[in-house]
């Protein structure tokens, strides 16, 4: 008697944006500057600029909270008003697209590597996500770079059909700018399974999954950040993979995924409640067992800069330091 077919598991595969999928060109500060001084501004140094934006960007977190969302002054005119008087649709053009920023070298194909069906992962459906800190410039940054990307974010009202998966890259935003609070607040990861089971599924199907279908996804969150990514990942019940490009994340806070025997990623996770990546383009190619390329070398990828300012990222960074924290500004 033939033994019945063991049923197939669901992946919710959701990213950070900064410092996971990509990174500044250069220091904040810097190209502030080199905007400013194209219009005419001069007079100043990048010292005394940064000083101006750090008084200014105080100065609008305490009056306008949440990017001015709260205000309901909205993100533009927030960062219009941090900027004041460089050129504000020059400023706003060049961080909400890839003239500011980096993608993660391979990005683009390793995003369509992750939903490849292989006898190595079993999935029945993979919806992507990207759960971030940020306003709302995130989906025209990541379009920027080519990828598909949907107009599904938290907090939108928007009754467009959702196409069949193969449609998007990625399949729904969820930025801390609409769910009104930030990681690692379990809280943003749970809007993330709201848009799963309510806008995704439920259009492509006709009806909302049960609570106990959505509970059967395997929930997966890929970030850079351990005390953010990984531990808002943990506290919201999902499985974690920390980026860890630098490798400065000890074994004991996460095994390096090619120390772990399993070979697909419900038994990697029964094992290990969190792992590290080198590479995006590492990940794609352990789930998939396809070779995507040696980092650095991805397909019409621009050389990503994220092992660049890593560094700055993780140590303190004082208010006076010429490479700013840029994770902490999200410009």
């Amino acid at each position: 008697m033939a033994s019945a077919a063991v049923k197939k598991r669901n992946l919710l595969l959701c990213f950070d944006a900064f410092g996971t999928l990509f990174s500044p060109k250069s220091p904040v500060a810097q190209q502030y500057a080199q905007v400013a001084r194209q219009c005419g501004i001069t007079g100043f140094t990048d010292d005394e600029l940064q000083s101006h934006l750090v008084a200014a960007m105080k100065k609008e977190r305490r009056e306008n909270p949440n990017y001015g969302k709260d205000t309901g002054l909205g993100a533009s005119q927030w960062w219009a008003n941090v900027s004041n008087p460089v050129d504000k649709a020059h400023l706003m053009h060049r961080f909400a697209s890839s003239e500011g920023y980096n993608e993660e070298s391979g990005l683009v194909p390793a995003l369509r590597a992750f939903r490849r069906q292989n006898s190595r992962q079993r999935f029945e459906k993979v919806v992507i996500g990207v759960v971030t800190n940020s306003d709302d410039r995130v989906p025209s940054i990541l379009s920027s770079f080519g990828l598909r990307v949907s107009p599904l974010r938290y907090g939108t009202t928007d009754e467009s059909p959702v196409p069949p998966e193969e449609a998007y890259d990625i399949d729904f935003h969820c930025m801390s700018y609409d769910v009104g609070v930030e990681k690692p607040d379990s809280r943003i990861f749970e809007a993330a399974e709201l848009m799963l089971g309510r806008r995704v599924m439920a259009k492509r199907s006709g009806e909302a999954p049960t609570p106990a279908e959505l509970g059967s996804w395997l929930k997966v969150y890929v970030g850079d950040e351990h005390a953010k990514d990984v531990v808002g990942a943990a506290n919201a019940g999902w499985n974690a993979v920390l980026l860890d490009s630098e490798g400065i994340y000890t074994e004991a806070e996460a095994p390096s995924l090619e120390d772990c025997s399993a070979r697909r990623l419900d038994e990697l996770f029964a094992e290990h409640a969190v792992v590290k990546v080198r590479s995006l383009q590492g990940l794609a190619t352990w789930m998939t067992g396809i070779e995507l390329g040696r980092r650095h070398q991805g397909v019409s990828a621009a050389p990503s800069r994220i092992e660049q300012v890593k560094t700055n990222v993780m140590r303190p960074v004082s208010l006076c330091d010429n490479m700013w924290s840029w994770k902490g500004w999200m410009v």
